[in-house]
């Protein structure tokens, strides 16, 4: 099941060298040089940056030439409830702005918020809620690092509703504040901007 999403490049790319497994299904890797496409999760070895593109759809990585990973296997069916969890993931993604609640995200999806609960948690280790947070702090971090925008402008882009629990989400999560995050990556794109870029692996084909 396709769903759209609002990820930049920057931030699919971020998902992919963490091999984040929540992401799987919502868009797909492709290797322009081995011509493979894999889940955002796949443990093969990282493409230069510069290689790779991102598609919403199976269907729309093959129809320009790209095979699947062997390794991942992102052409195998998902269960039921997998199906689901991409579902509010792709939900919550989509409107990380909005104040929602647990009973809104059950009804998206058609199921009672207890159920829900219950096996979102058991295929992604997450609660909606718990995610929820987790997609916010992944955008504020996204733009503490790539814009000049003010902390709260980021607070509220982000879909935090209040500055105090913008600030202790945020440390609970990087282990720094917010200000402290954007002088580190800063200074980490800077240090990076200066040495030879990686050699590029290759995807298991």
């Amino acid at each position: 099941m396709a769903m759209e999403t609002s990820l930049t490049f920057e931030e699919m790319w971020d998902k992919i060298i963490a091999c984040d497994r929540n992401y799987d299904g919502l868009f797909y890797t492709a290797v322009k040089t081995t011509k493979i496409y894999c889940r955002p999760s796949c443990r093969s070895r990282k493409p230069k940056k510069v290689n790779v593109e991102f598609y919403a759809t199976i269907a729309e990585a093959e129809s320009h030439g790209f095979r699947a990973c062997k390794r991942c296997q992102p052409e195998t069916q998902h269960s039921p409830n997998k199906e689901v969890a991409q579902k509010v993931v792709g939900f919550l993604m989509a409107n990380h702005q909005s104040k929602l609640n647990l009973d809104e995200v059950a009804a998206y999806v058609g199921l009672s918020p207890s159920y829900l609960d219950r096996v979102f948690k058991q295929e992604t280790t997450e609660t909606p809620r718990s995610l929820l947070e987790k997609i916010r702090i992944d955008k504020a971090a996204h733009l503490l690092k790539h814009s000049d925008n003010t902390n709260l402008e980021i607070c509220f882009d982000a879909g935090f509703q209040s500055t105090s629990h913008f600030y202790k989400a945020f440390r609970r999560s990087k282990g720094v504040s917010p200000s402290e995050y954007r002088k580190m990556t800063k200074g980490l794109q800077h240090e990076s901007a200066n040495k030879q870029p990686m050699l590029e692996g290759s995807y298991t084909s």
